[in-house]
């Protein structure tokens, strides 16, 4: 019985002539300098807008956006941010905290459990406003501006993150200082680092259609109410 030996081909992969992979290559470069392109947008247009707890200019608001929940409590990253923001209130750097977070669901409630920290670290519960639907950045950004009347803040968020923080809301019309809160470079450090790579691109692509929130709604007083409290104590 004849054996018959099948040889399976398979279509080159790399170019064979010095011209195809010339072209190759300066195909590569320039799917890499598109890919950083949006991180350097980033650096280049907030260099001179980072700051620390010790040295950000006084602000009336911070923003302290949501970075998760474990067991119904602020993740150690989530921790930090709020940590920073009681640090400012106490030291008088500013008035009120707007904390920004996931709610879509009903068990998982990031403004709630961020207000819960911050009143146990010194924050009054009426200088704390809550907003529910902050699903990422540009939607927090957003409706800091439109939703809540926010101008001018403070944004506070890990190093990896606050660069496009600032930037974002820049573009939303909130002129701002970014505060990137120190953490130990673990796991999750180093995956936030790799995920702003990519999240970069979305920011730029924000930036210039500047979408619509996933949810907006009517406006909100209470960053006005909370600012208005303050000053009136301040008065009186």
């Amino acid at each position: 019985m004849r054996r018959f030996r099948v040889r399976r081909t398979f279509p080159s992969r790399l170019p064979r002539t010095r011209t195809g992979r010339r072209r190759l290559v300066q195909a590569v470069m320039a799917v890499c300098v598109l890919a950083l392109l949006p991180a350097t947008w980033l650096r280049v247009t907030t260099d001179d807008r980072l700051r620390t707890t010790a040295d950000v200019p006084r602000t009336d608001v911070a923003v302290v956006f949501g970075a998760g929940l474990w067991d119904g409590e602020p993740s150690p990253y989530l921790a930090h941010r709020l940590d920073a923001a009681a640090e400012l209130y106490r030291a008088g750097r500013i008035e009120v905290v707007l904390v920004t977070g996931d709610n879509s669901r009903e068990e998982y409630d990031e403004p709630d459990a961020m207000r819960t920290y911050l009143t146990r670290h010194g924050v009054p519960d009426t200088r704390i406003v809550s907003d529910y639907a902050g699903f990422d950045t540009w939607d927090s950004c957003v409706r800091a501006k439109k939703i809540f009347g926010v101008d001018r803040a403070v944004l506070i968020s890990q190093g990896f993150h606050i660069r496009r923080a600032v930037a974002l809301c820049r573009t939303a019309g909130v002129t701002s200082y970014g505060i990137g809160v120190d953490d130990r470079h673990d796991i999750t450090w180093y995956y936030g680092t790799t995920r702003e790579l990519l999240a970069a691109g979305k920011a730029a692509l924000d930036a210039a259609f500047r979408p619509d929130p996933h949810f907006l709604g009517p406006r909100e007083a209470g960053v006005e109410r909370a600012l208005e409290e303050a000053s009136a104590r301040a008065g009186g």
